[in-house]
């Protein structure tokens, strides 16, 4: 997988450096709780400042439908700056002249948080105007924050097509680790996909079906699944009006599975999708402890069959 800048390629010296991290973080009485986050973002910040660069943080952190004061960054502003060793300035916004005259007053090694870019719809709307507002801050963009990478947002995807773009060392990584899986993979390849939905993972489940032996999927997801295929998933997480989807999946890893040359069927060969017959989902199924005890019987069943055997 090439064919991306990194940010060691960049020249930051001078230049003011749009970082897009996650700094998503969990928040207790108005304090970070849990900084790991941080603690992996801070080399990076740190490096761009050392070579001269002035950093200008984005980041989301919650869900919020607009200004929200329990989702302000300011604490993780803070946060930030204890961990690293160095001042960080905050501005209470990301676009706009508040946001443009701090901008303006730093200078290299200068180190600036800007406010939630979820505080505007434009973020997740991908709205090129928003995404040019965030643009006039900066003179390049990095984006190292692969955990929100599979949304096309304004500060994940957008300023990309405004300003030269690199990928940040944690970016970079997580790039060559899906090089090494999926360009030469060793076989049989499994892979494990969770989350909540369905909706968000589409192309990404179309894309890994041609590709792994096993495909296991986990999470709330996994009960819009069961339900395609009738199962009872009481109360759960589950997107019901994707049925048909999740079924035009489950057909298309059953072809995969009956047409896959060159794997061992009586090893992991079989492309397994979200069915109580087939494999283990680790999905949220709120309705009693009976049916977790039936994914888990199905789970031992698949590997005293399939795998032992093998």
């Amino acid at each position: 997988m090439t064919g991306f800048r990194t940010l060691d390629q960049a020249d930051v010296k001078g230049k003011r450096v749009l970082l897009r991290v996650d700094l998503n973080v969990p928040l207790q009485d108005g304090l970070v709780s849990d900084a790991t986050r941080i603690e992996r973002m801070a080399p990076t910040i740190i490096g761009i400042a050392e070579r001269g660069g002035m950093v200008i943080l984005l980041s989301h952190l919650g869900r919020p439908k607009g200004p929200d004061p329990k989702d302000t960054l300011a604490p993780v502003a803070a946060a930030t700056a204890r961990i690293i060793g160095r001042p960080v300035a905050f501005v209470d916004d990301c676009i706009g002249p508040k946001a443009e005259a701090a901008a303006k007053a730093m200078r290299p090694g200068d180190i600036l948080c800007l406010e939630n870019t979820r505080f505007y719809a434009g973020e997740e709307k991908n709205d090129p105007v928003f995404a040019a507002a965030l643009a006039r801050l900066g003179d390049i963009w990095v984006n190292d924050a692969f955990s929100v990478s599979h949304r096309a947002h304004a500060s994940t995807e957008g300023l990309g097509h405004i300003l030269p773009a690199h990928a940040g060392p944690a970016m970079e990584a997580e790039l060559a680790a899906f090089s090494r899986v999926l360009d030469a993979p060793q076989r049989p390849l499994a892979a494990i996909v969770g989350g909540a939905k369905v909706s968000t993972k589409l192309a990404l489940l179309g894309n890994l079906i041609p590709r792994v032996d096993v495909l296991i999927i986990g999470g709330g997801m996994a009960n819009t699944f069961l339900a395609a295929q009738g199962k009872n998933v009481g109360k759960s997480l589950c997107e019901h009006e994707l049925a048909g989807i999740a079924r035009d999946i489950l057909d298309q890893a059953k072809a995969r599975g009956e047409t896959q040359p060159g794997v061992d069927p009586q090893a992991v060969a079989t492309l397994i999708v979200a069915s109580l017959e087939g494999a283990l989902m680790m999905s949220r199924i709120q309705r009693n402890d009976e049916a977790l005890r039936r994914v888990q019987a199905h789970l031992n069943r698949y590997l005293d069959e399939e795998v032992s055997g093998s």
